[in-house]
């Protein structure tokens, strides 16, 4: 209960606390109930919403996604798969060889009975029927009078769905025989905000929703078990998750009732051979893990257990506590991927692997689900702080010491993207990279690279509390990047325009160069058009270390000292601040130089380091 009235008090006031002049959101409350027929993978669903607009504006028409039907032949995805160079391997056939691939769309290949479906029955508007329009994987609802600004309406709708073959994320049947892997499965009210509709085709990318409350309920075979977001409000009349429950039993099948406060996402999977094991972290999370046994499950996933609970205690420690009362991790999908409170991913996996995965997917609980970022164009601030997250939480967990930087293989990926010719802006819409190569190192390890190159910039500790404060000013709101920027400025002191500017808005990279002139100087050289404040780490002769910081003229500011190992004991010269505008910058001794460093805490994203360090 007190978890429950936490809730409601920070949903109350997310919209009084938003640090933005102005900020608004909007809000959504389901109520669906869905009844399976588990023997050709079709379903009748039933939903009222009230959806409340918070907006300023009045609004003539609503839209919602309908997901499945981008799973049939002619679709967006189906054409995006048949065209983009180098499709995911997952959701095409090789029709010629290894050397020389030629990807046919699996898609494309799906029978009438295999394809995904969401039909519309029927869809009222405060009790009055409405036009609507079903464009591929959008529903397009015009209102026959406005849904005013600050009011909200009840939308009832019928439909009926077909799950599609398992070909990604959603569907039936996976590769490891798991039954019904439910996401993206009902009709998802789009999101508006201050930018307007979002209504993007679905072709296999991600997503962004408004925050809810979910009220759902499964009615399915009995000798199903199910796993799903939100906390099961039965388990005493359903299989799996207390001893001697009572299935409550009508015509064959059994009705599972979840609820869910203040998501944006809802998921869930359904096979017969599943069963539940549980956990609990230090912070008090009710974690359930939801898989088939098996010889190459049963062991890794029961190992998996406390090995996560350690895990929501660490980031909720370092980043803001966890929020929700549960986490359910479910064996199904193609891969792994997030939705509110619960991660569906692949199960037949090594103990490393399967830890990897849960933890990417349960650090999106923080950035994708406690701060809804837009996954349509800011992929990088969703996909590269959560791998930044699940980065730190393996070496806690594997008890190895996190460095001042904590993945280099991030950087690495990093620059073979800059140096691959295929590289496009971070801030590009995610849907549009002309290649999946670009699109998930950008995501992934570019991503990584901006959080750990802030550190840089403003100093650890200020990065520290930058996540910490951003919690408390952005939890359960949709905030930008230029929101994070913000919050790292007011934090740390340092104007840091140019630095999310050029980093994530264009393919500009840092090139620096050291050389020593003479015994008693340092030329440094700005060998690309993107500059960064330096630090140099200078042995003298006589054995002494110094280290010199060069402020950048634009951050108006500089970094406080760092606490690193590396720096203890060591003189720090703040110098006078290095104009971009000007190539070089010299830096004269008192004692003699025997060899000097540009960043040794490796920090700095210098795509060619090999100069960084004279001789």
């Amino acid at each position: 209960m007190r978890s429950i009235i936490f809730l409601l008090t920070f949903f109350v006031l997310q919209y009084s606390n938003a640090q933005r002049k102005g900020y608004w959101q909007q809000k959504v409350d389901y109520q669906i109930q869905v009844d399976v027929n588990e023997k050709n993978y079709q379903y009748d669903g039933k939903m009222q919403l009230k959806y409340t607009n918070n907006s300023d504006d009045d609004l003539q028409k609503v839209y919602f996604h309908l997901y499945f039907n981008a799973f049939q032949p002619g679709s967006m995805m189906d054409y995006r798969l048949a065209n983009i160079k180098d499709p995911d391997r997952r959701m095409v056939t090789n029709k010629g060889s290894k050397e020389k691939p030629i990807y046919e769309s699996r898609i494309a290949r799906l029978q009438p009975h295999e394809i995904g479906y969401q039909k519309i029955k029927s869809i009222t508007y405060n009790g009055k029927k409405v036009n609507y329009m079903v464009d591929g994987t959008i529903l397009e609802v015009s209102l026959p009078t406005p849904l005013r600004a600050g009011t909200s309406a009840i939308f009832l709708l019928d439909w009926q769905a077909q799950v599609p073959a398992q070909i990604r994320r959603s569907g039936r049947q996976s590769s490891e025989g798991v039954e019904f892997s439910m996401t993206q499965w009902y009709p998802k009210m789009a999101h508006y905000d201050e930018f307007g509709w979002h209504l993007d085709e679905y072709i296999g990318r991600e997503f962004v929703a408004p925050f809810g409350n979910f009220d759902v309920q499964i009615n399915i075979h009995k000798d199903y078990i199910v796993g799903a977001s939100g906390v099961l409000q039965n388990p005493n009349e359903v299989k799996g998750y207390v001893k001697n429950a009572k299935p409550k039993v009508k015509n064959g099948k059994v009705t599972w009732h979840y609820k869910a406060e203040n998501i944006h996402d809802f998921a869930w999977g359904a096979d017969p051979d599943y069963i539940v094991e549980k956990g609990k972290s230090k912070g008090g999370v009710e974690l359930y893990f939801v898989y088939q046994p098996g010889p190459k499950t049963t062991q890794n996933w029961h190992k998996a257990i406390n090995i996560t609970a350690d895990f929501f205690d660490f980031v909720g420690d370092r980043f803001g506590a966890y929020p929700w009362p549960t986490y359910t991790i479910v064996q199904g999908g193609d891969g792994g991927m997030e939705y509110g409170t619960a991660t569906l991913i692949t199960g037949e996996r090594s103990l490393d692997s399967l830890i990897g995965v849960i933890f990417h997917e349960a650090a999106h609980s923080w950035y994708q689900h406690l701060f809804g970022i837009n996954e349509t164009h800011d992929e990088w601030f969703d996909e590269g702080f959560t791998s930044y997250i699940e980065q730190l939480g393996s070496l806690n967990w594997k008890k190895e010491t996190i460095l001042p930087n904590p993945n280099p293989e991030a950087y690495e990926g990093y620059f073979n993207l800059a140096k691959s010719g295929l590289e496009e802006p971070a801030s590009l819409l995610a849907d549009y990279y002309n290649t999946n190569f670009a699109y998930s190192l950008q995501a992934y390890y570019k991503g990584q690279v901006m959080a750990i190159q802030l550190g840089y910039i403003i100093g650890d500790e200020a990065l520290k509390e930058t996540f910490k404060q951003f919690y408390k000013e952005w939890k359960f709101k949709h905030p930008t990047p230029n929101d994070f920027k913000r919050t790292a400025e007011k934090v740390s002191g340092i104007n840091l325009k140019w630095y999310f500017n050029l980093f994530i808005n264009t393919t500009r990279f840092i090139d620096y160069g050291i050389e020593k002139t003479n015994t008693n100087e340092l030329k440094i050289s700005n060998l690309s058009d993107f500059a960064m404040p330096i630090d140099v780490l200078v042995e003298y002769q006589d054995g002494s270390k110094e280290l010199f910081y060069i402020p950048l003229r634009e951050m108006r500011g500089e970094k406080k000292p760092e606490t690193f190992a590396l720096y203890q004991s060591i003189k720090r010269t703040v110098l006078t601040d290095w104009f971009w505008t000007n190539p070089t910058y010299t830096i004269k001794t008192k004692k003699e130089i025997k060899k000097a460093e540009i960043d040794p805490t490796k920090r700095l994203a210098d795509v060619n380091p090999n100069n960084n360090i004279t001789q």
